[in-house]
């Protein structure tokens, strides 16, 4: 029972997640304190899981193009995008306070956020472009476009409904937490419950014989960059939400990296074929956790990316299955010597 639990694949993310919870006990003051102020849970816990709403939500998206065998180096454009379009829109409204407006700010944004993610599924599964150049074609060009919205400055935004999504709060909770949490549970929905998530292991596994079996792999393949990029976009809005403003430099700058590193602690493999969304969301926290980890020991913040990692390091190498059993297999022998003495 106890080896099945270690082989799980979750395991060790849960472990290590679990440590550095323990550790901020010593580290931070009030660690675990959960109030209500104002009617809204406030905490460091609720701040990790804020703070991890839109790495959670590119994460999903990540999840299902790397489960068909790509990649996508564009989200953190695409962020970039949503957020600067949903900005300066909102900025031209007569009246940037009216939920009518900036309800179609928000839908404009993420319409442009959709043709950005079907020009992605395009060049993939149409033209037949290696993932990562496509997405690293859009990855730079959509950084440009969204420094041409702003005209390269810094757009601030004062909107009541706009602020709502990334620090408003409902049910006491934090809005952009519940807005991760329903993609996340249509995105479980939709590849559980339905055929789509063994299609894309399908696709994933072997694009040539779920070709053969009948299985519209371009389709799926297009379907999954418009999804990662409608994701990418609602994460921007949240981000740009949250800091009223706009800022092309800064906004999703290399949160794909991120997306892919929760992804990997999650279980997916890059290869393609098997995926976990659970995985991919324990991944994100635990890397907010390591974020606000490294700040409550006191590392300098020159070391704060060497700890990390580290840390990614250790937990990658104790999720190899080869790594362990070359481990276990050499302390086998010296325990038969001493059984045979």
């Amino acid at each position: 029972m106890s080896k099945n639990l270690l082989s799980h694949r979750l395991f060790w993310p849960f472990a290590v997640l679990v440590l550095l919870l323990v550790l901020n006990i010593f580290f931070s003051n009030n660690f675990f304190r959960i109030t209500v102020h104002d009617g809204h849970l406030v905490g460091t816990l609720i701040d990790i899981a804020r703070r991890s709403a839109p790495l959670i939500l590119v994460g999903v998206g990540m999840t299902l193009v790397i489960a068909t065998g790509g990649i996508d180096l564009s989200v953190g454009s695409v962020m970039a995008v949503s957020g600067a379009l949903a900005c300066l829109l909102i900025g031209d409204l007569s009246d940037p306070h009216s939920v009518a407006g900036v309800l179609g700010a928000v839908l404009l944004a993420l319409l442009l956020c959709l043709v950005l993610g079907v020009w992605n599924g395009f060049l993939v599964s149409v033209i037949g472009i290696q993932p990562i150049v496509a997405t690293l074609i859009l990855m730079v060009a959509g950084r440009g476009l969204a420094q041409l919205i702003t005209d390269g400055q810094i757009l601030n935004v004062s909107s009541d409904p706009y602020r709502v999504i990334g620090a408003g709060y409902f049910l006491a909770l934090p809005v952009s937490v519940l807005i991760a949490a329903a993609v996340v549970l249509i995105a479980s929905l939709l590849t559980g419950r339905t055929a789509l998530g063994l299609l894309l292991q399908a696709v994933g596994g072997s694009p040539a014989a779920s070709r053969l079996a009948g299985i519209q792999a371009r389709g799926l393949t297009w379907l999954v960059y418009v999804i990662a990029a409608v994701c990418a976009g609602i994460a921007g809005l949240i981000y740009s939400s949250n800091v009223a403003s706009a800022d092309s430099n800064a906004a999703g700058n290399l949160i794909e990296l991120d997306a892919i590193l929760a992804v990997v602690i999650g279980g997916t493999a890059l290869t393609g074929g098997r995926f976990s969304l659970s995985g991919t969301v324990l991944g994100a926290v635990l890397i907010q956790t390591l974020n606000v980890t490294t700040v409550s020991m006191g590392i300098p913040v020159e070391a704060t990316l060497l700890f990390k990692a580290i840390v990614v390091v250790v937990l990658c190498l104790s999720q190899s299955p080869a790594f362990r059993e070359r481990v276990f297999s050499r302390r086998k022998p010296a325990l038969t010597k001493e059984a045979a003495a």
